[in-house]
């Protein structure tokens, strides 16, 4: 198969609206959670979000789009826009526009415009009804929007596994590439879900904590966690095949080396309680990494580590499974789930970025608000302060309402 890189990457977050940004704040142990500005709070049992802060759309899309693009879309523009930029990708001129593919996935898609345009119904009836509501609700105009933007007239698909949308969207386009069908993919996933209808309705699934606290609400792997921290914003990578990028000079962060794809079959909201799927989800990415000897690795492993109950446990439990209770132990395991809160759809491609700034840079981003450890989560969960390390292979799973469960694995290159 062929090999894999990543040559590109664009992030809004609720820490930081470029990588750089991003990247620092993340190192520092920034927390972006706070309380919910967007609507009134009053008659919600949810209070706290992590929101994007000052994000201006008309930066990447023109001013009479912006009001015909729910802002999942425009944050997906906006990261695609940074990714391509930072990649130096141009279809038609280093790239054959034929070649070039979009896999740029969200979990609820235009859930603002769908609940805007449904107020406005009840109010007003059908003749007040926006002419944009379709394509601004459907889940893969990010996708398309980005394919016209850039001319990527190759495969493209949106791919929606809730939580774990985006690393499988990097998953399936890595494969894809390793392929042959396409020689550069931009990959990732995008979302904004902080309204009152969505946390309503996740908190009354139970999956939202009621912590009103911002410094204590999201605790991943700790004992005091009660439920997940709504995030938002958008990740993306340039994936290219190897020779290409060579070919041309880019400028490569990592290559990516191994995909996972699995299904608990359990239930459609909890994990397996035995993390059959998701620790076969690790094994199947370290097989394809072509990974003999773990023990000649320094893994990093950026956690889902959502704050839940259920999660830190099953996942703690897949992970050692996984990778063996000798390797697991020595990995360094963090959740920026910490401090971005949980990005859904988004959140595997931000925390993949994340990973391969490890590769890059050597630091690991830490798990803020560790305070009090749990006997079911005992790995290595880098508390509290970011630690310097030569991590030569970094993996990112995700694992989504459903049942689903994607791992991706990154290592430095070699030559």
């Amino acid at each position: 198969m062929r090999r894999v890189v990543v040559t590109g990457m664009g992030v809004i977050s609720p820490v930081g609206n470029d990588l750089e940004s991003f990247w620092n704040n993340l190192t520092e142990g920034k927390n972006g959670v706070g309380m919910i500005t967007r609507f009134d709070t009053t008659e919600q049992k949810v209070k706290v979000a992590a929101e994007v802060k000052e994000f201006e759309p008309t930066k990447y899309i023109e001013k009479s789009q912006v009001r015909k693009t729910d802002l999942f879309a425009q944050y997906a523009l906006a990261a695609a826009v940074q990714a391509m930029e930072d990649a130096g990708l141009k279809s038609g001129e280093n790239i054959d526009a034929e070649r070039l593919g979009v896999y740029v996935g969200s979990g609820t898609g235009g859930i603002n415009t769908i609940t805007e345009q449904c107020n406005k119904f009840a109010q007003s009836g059908p003749k007040h009804i926006s002419p944009f509501l379709v394509p601004m609700m459907i889940g893969n105009i990010a996708s398309g929007s980005i394919a016209i933007r850039f001319d990527a007239q190759g495969p493209n698909l949106p791919v929606v596994t809730a939580c774990a949308t985006s690393t499988h969207a990097i998953g399936e386009a890595f494969h894809a590439i390793c392929h042959g069908y396409a020689d550069a993919i931009i990959s990732g996933g995008a979302e904004a879900a902080i309204n009152e209808v969505a946390i309503a309705g996740f908190a009354n699934c139970k999956a939202l904590t009621t912590c009103e606290d911002p410094e204590s609400a999201c605790t991943p792997f700790d004992k005091r966690r009660s439920g997940f921290v709504m995030g938002e914003g958008a990740g993306i990578l340039v994936l290219e095949e190897y020779e290409h990028a060579k070919a041309r000079g880019a400028h490569i962060y990592a290559e990516m080396v191994g995909y996972g794809n699995t299904c608990d079959a359990h239930h459609i909201t909890a994990p397996h309680p035995e993390a059959k799927g998701a620790s076969r989800a690790f094994k199947l990415a370290l097989q394809e990494a072509g990974i003999e000897d773990l023990a000649k690795e320094t893994i990093y492993i950026n956690a889902h580590g959502t704050s839940t109950p259920l999660n830190d446990k099953s996942e703690t439990l897949a992970i050692k499974l996984g990778l063996g209770e000798e390797a697991a132990r020595k990995a360094y395991i963090s959740s920026t789930k910490s401090m971005t809160g949980h990005m859904l759809g988004a959140a595997g491609a931000v925390e993949a970025i994340a990973s391969v700034m490890t590769l890059k840079t050597g630091i690991i981003a830490p798990t803020i608000h560790y305070e009090q450890p749990d006997e079911d989560c005992d790995l290595n969960y880098v508390p509290n302060q970011a630690v310097k390390a030569d991590v030569t292979l970094a993996i990112s799973d995700s694992l989504g309402f459903g049942g689903h469960n994607g791992c991706i694995a990154f290592s430095k290159l070699k030559d």
